[in-house]
């Protein structure tokens, strides 16, 4: 039987080997000593350079040399720490508190375009919106040099001067008009001394939105009262006869019916076309980011008007690529554009006898792969002085002919509109009596795997 130790046996040796502490190696020695002696190199070689030209040339004895040098390896090797807290406390002041990461992650998530600016208005972080907004801004540059705009200026200079918060309305002319507001507020920071200093952050909001809503809103109004007066006036004045003279004479009546019919019809297209552009003009700043193959889309279109083109007599022909026409696109907005086009040319074009419809790969004047649907017809054609105005709202041609095929006048305007928010370009080009040609150019997308 084995016999357990005393407890006093037993904690003894554990109570030492915590607080005993392990003697270093000897590699680890070594390697401490060999880093000592390297970063001392400079210093080193220096000094036994010195010590060999006085034992050369000084008549200093090789003994007395040798110690001397030993010394200064002697200090290489001792752990002196007042380098190391020198380092650690330059870097501690050199790094602003307003420099930290955690300032520019600050600014970084911010989901407007945001820029901060020290006291002398140079821009110290500057998140991705803001680069994007303003793209010649620059870290530790004057941000008014790179922000041109009058109203910024000024508002920048006034919030430097005064300390105080400062706001300014302009208009960023780019490829897309847009409103923006500038705010700019004070911001005090700490200092690395423990005192404060004056910052500005710098924040813009996109106020389109708001405008074309104010827009909208009073152009929905001019358009709809104007162009409403006509069929309105017309079922009025059909209402006032079947309630007297013909309202026993069946013939009339059923004839006053149906053209009531057909100026409602109107009224409603009218309609939904003024809210169709009104939609489309609301969202014209932002891209669509879908991917949109144009030939199912266009087939879905020539399909659907397939009854309008037997019954105006008209052979529609498709030429499109094998492969897949990639854009990125809204695809209830494409198809309202191929409706439109491809509608016009069987309605005014229809005496041609036949509608191509076509989509090719080509390269725009920049440089940049796109995809062009053509809608062609052989009709009568359009005047060349008529071209420029075709996509001004309720422009037409012939104003007749044009609410005779129950047109509204907004079709190539709501056309022009969706090509811009897609980034595109609407060509039209036409010779008498030989027809006209409409042309969407849309950029390449990437290819739906």
């Amino acid at each position: 039987m084995t016999t357990a130790p005393a407890p006093d046996e037993q904690a003894r040796p554990v109570r030492e080997l915590v607080l005993a502490p392990s003697p270093p190696s000897s590699t680890s020695l070594l390697t401490h000593w060999s880093d000592r002696l390297r970063h001392a190199a400079i210093i080193l070689i220096a000094g036994a350079l010195a010590l060999t030209a006085l034992v050369l040339f000084a008549q200093l004895a090789i003994g007395p040399a040798i110690a001397a040098f030993a010394c200064l390896v002697a200090a290489a090797l001792v752990p002196w720490r007042l380098h190391d807290s020198s380092t650690a406390l330059d870097d501690a002041l050199g790094v602003s508190p307003v420099e930290m990461p955690v300032v520019r992650a600050i600014v970084a998530g911010m989901p407007d375009p945001a820029v901060l600016l020290d006291r002398a208005g140079r821009v110290i972080h500057l998140n991705a919106a803001a680069a994007q907004l303003a793209p010649a801004l620059r870290v530790r540059e004057l941000a008014q040099f790179a922000l041109r705009s009058p109203e910024i200026v000024t508002a920048l200079r006034e919030a430097i001067a005064t300390s105080e918060p400062r706001r300014a309305t302009y208009l960023d002319h780019g490829s897309i008009e847009r409103w923006l507001e500038l705010i700019i507020a004070p911001v005090q920071v700490p200092t690395a001394f423990g005192g404060t200093d004056q910052c500005m952050l710098m924040t813009f909001h996109d106020l389109t939105p708001l405008r074309r809503v104010e827009e909208m809103r009073a152009d929905f109004v001019a358009n709809a009262s104007h162009e409403l007066r006509t069929p309105l006036a017309a079922l009025s004045g059909f209402i006032d006869t079947l309630q007297g003279q013909a309202r026993d004479d069946p013939k009339a009546r059923e004839r006053f019916l149906g053209i009531m019919h057909a100026q409602a019809t109107r009224m409603a297209r009218l309609i939904d076309d003024l809210l169709s552009l009104s939609r489309v003009e609301l969202s014209a700043h932002v891209r669509p980011d879908a991917m949109i193959d144009l030939k199912p889309l266009i087939k879905q279109v020539t399909d659907g008007l397939e009854p309008l083109a037997k019954e105006r007599q008209v052979v529609i022909e498709l030429e499109l690529p094998e492969d897949a026409a990639t854009i990125a696109g809204d695809r209830e907005e494409l198809l309202r554009v191929f409706e439109n086009l491809i509608e016009n040319a069987l309605k005014y074009g229809a005496s041609g006898g036949r509608v191509v419809v076509s989509v090719v790969a080509a390269v725009s004047g920049d440089g940049v792969p796109e995809y062009r649907a053509l809608v062609r017809d052989f009709g009568p054609g359009i005047p060349p002085e008529h071209l420029p105005r075709l996509t001004e709202r309720f422009y037409r041609v012939d104003v007749g002919d044009s609410r005779s095929q129950g047109g509204t006048g907004l079709g190539l305007a709501l056309v022009k509109h969706i090509v811009n928010r897609h980034r595109g370009r609407l060509l039209i080009e036409s010779v008498l009596k030989k027809g006209a040609t409409f042309t969407v150019c849309f950029p390449q997308g990437k290819p739906q795997v």
